[in-house]
């Protein structure tokens, strides 16, 4: 039932560029996340990026438009605006996303939701591919808790997405629309009461995720956190399944931080994606901000093609490829599924020619 390959990856669509990888051709990424803004208004228990102490910066619009003609140009598929802060706080947000369209990549948001106002949703909701909201728990209070803030913003969240709802069915968008939950002890008894609200609105699916502790988060509240005793909620969570709604329980997520096991030594996805801090700092993997290693260039101070073509880049990729263990690296990170697929191309097991 997941259709969107949210618990899997989508890099087998694009075979043009993992055959040239294979071949040892320098290729561009295919996905970019970028984070507007350092700031948030939220201060999650889960927060993985707390570290990044959610700084009041906020990226130059104009100068993000030219580096976005150029990543298209170069072959960049599609950009998530999510990182460090809360992207609806950047003021000229509608003016990014549809400049990202307009340059021919395809767009994203993930976001708490609350600033997902209506003019926002009018503006620029029919060039965005999807909107992940992300909403860890099913009542104000537990709400409020957890993303420590308001009791009211929980149900603000829920009507800014009624009304994108709205908005999509009558301008007939393709845009999904959805939610995301990662599943902790406060919020366990409340999942399928979010499930009923995500899908009396009108939401495509409802994402739930287990935690994962990033190497440099403050927080370590929920490191030790096992998720064996959840495997049945996915079965009754199926229930509530239908043709226009899904819930998408990551139990393999779950699985793999439990086991914490990889089967790949080294990273492999690093060629294929890349991070912009709300400082435009351009960054090989998002799980080492701050390491200098994995810093790439600055869009500020040099055009795209000069950052992706730098001796800096080639270091790190010849570093991740060859030499840095993964067991450095975080559990379930954003590149899992995809350097489990590319370690299997470069060390295929045996018989793979009966297919």
């Amino acid at each position: 039932m997941d259709k969107y390959k949210i618990d899997s990856h989508k890099l087998i669509y694009h075979v043009g560029r993992v055959s040239d990888w294979l071949k040892g051709k320098e290729i561009f990424p295919v996905y970019m996340e970028i984070s507007p803004s350092g700031a948030c208004n939220h201060r999650c228990t889960c927060c993985a990026l707390d570290f990044m102490k959610y700084q009041p910066k906020f990226l130059d619009v104009n100068i993000l438009s030219k580096r976005l003609g150029e990543m298209a140009k170069l072959g960049l598929k599609s950009i998530m605006y999510a990182g460090e802060g809360e992207p609806f706080l950047h003021k000229d947000i509608t003016e990014i996303v549809n400049q990202t369209k307009k340059a021919g990549i395809d767009v994203a948001v993930t976001t708490n939701g609350v600033l997902l106002n209506k003019k926002i949703t009018d503006d620029c909701l029919g060039r965005i591919s999807w909107v992940k909201v992300s909403i860890n728990a099913g009542t104000p209070k537990t709400y409020a808790a957890i993303h420590r803030t308001n009791k009211e913003d929980f149900n603000k969240v829920i009507d800014n997405l009624a009304y994108a709802k709205k908005v999509k069915t009558s301008n007939d968008y393709r845009c999904a629309l959805g939610m995301q939950l990662i599943l902790l002890p406060e919020n366990e008894g409340e999942i399928i009461g979010l499930a009923k609200i995500a899908k009396d609105i009108g939401l495509d699916y409802l994402v739930i995720k287990p935690y994962s502790q990033h190497p440099s988060s403050i927080t370590k509240k929920y490191k030790d956190i096992k998720y064996s005793k959840y495997a049945g909620m996915g079965e009754k969570l199926m229930q509530l399944n239908t043709d226009s709604f899904n819930v998408i329980f990551r139990i393999r997520a779950m699985e793999k931080w439990d086991k914490a096991t990889r089967n790949y030594k080294h990273c492999l996805a690093i060629p294929f994606w890349a991070y912009i801090d709300a400082e435009g700092n351009v960054w090989g993997c998002s799980i080492f901000l701050n390491d200098k290693r994995f810093l790439y260039g600055n869009i500020y101070k040099d055009s795209i093609r000069n950052i992706f073509n730098s001796e800096s880049r080639n270091r790190l990729l010849d570093f991740t490829a060859n030499r840095l263990n993964t067991n450095e690296c975080r559990v379930n990170c954003r590149m899992d599924e995809i350097n489990r697929y590319l370690w299997e191309l470069k060390h295929p097991q045996d018989h793979v020619n009966f297919i």
